[in-house]
């Protein structure tokens, strides 16, 4: 029978990031759109009423991986899904390099892009130190694009990297346009 004991093969910081990003979990973080089959109002009904579409299932599928974390996942209607992930998650001060907790977030992005291959990542960016544009802003989002690619997500579902003022990693789903 095997107990549940500490595994020194994890590291232990590692561990402690990935603990520290659950408890900081807020109540209401992952803010939620309208529910699968709710029109605007005055909108006419789509002709696949009631069905939800395949980014409101992603962004459902997303959300319900997140929950309780500072991902911000929001949707309006049926438009595009966008995911925002705090600075403080996602880069140590003047480093490119991806943090575990934006790691994840990244490898459920690349799993719902093979999942649903009618969607693109319309915008892909990301800051650099105090939401300052820059060289350490684009290495950042480069690399944000590698590990996409490296999880498998289709490039051509993914735009170019670009750099932001936000204080936080932003990813945007969208459909693709059709062929």
């Amino acid at each position: 029978m095997m107990s549940a004991r500490f595994n020194p093969a994890v590291p232990r910081r590692t561990l402690l990031t990935l603990a520290g990003f659950a408890a900081i979990g807020l109540a209401g973080c992952a803010v939620t759109g309208p529910t699968a089959g709710t029109a605007a109002p005055g909108a006419a009904p789509s002709p696949e009423a009631g069905r939800p579409s395949p980014l409101m299932i992603e962004r459902q599928w997303l959300q319900s991986w997140f929950k309780g974390t500072p991902v911000r996942i929001v949707q309006s209607g049926d438009g595009p899904v966008s995911v925002e992930v705090p600075l403080e998650f996602c880069f140590d001060a003047g480093r490119s390099v991806v943090k575990p907790a934006l790691a994840a977030v990244l490898d459920k992005v690349a799993e719902s892009l093979r999942r649903a291959p009618q969607t693109r990542l319309a915008r892909l960016a990301a800051p650099g130190d105090g939401g300052e544009p820059g060289r350490l802003a684009g290495q950042r989002a480069a690399r944000l694009r590698s590990h996409l690619l490296s999880r498998g997500a289709p490039s051509v579902q993914l735009v170019g990297p670009t750099v932001s003022t936000a204080k936080a990693v932003q990813l945007v789903i969208e459909a693709a346009p059709a062929p």
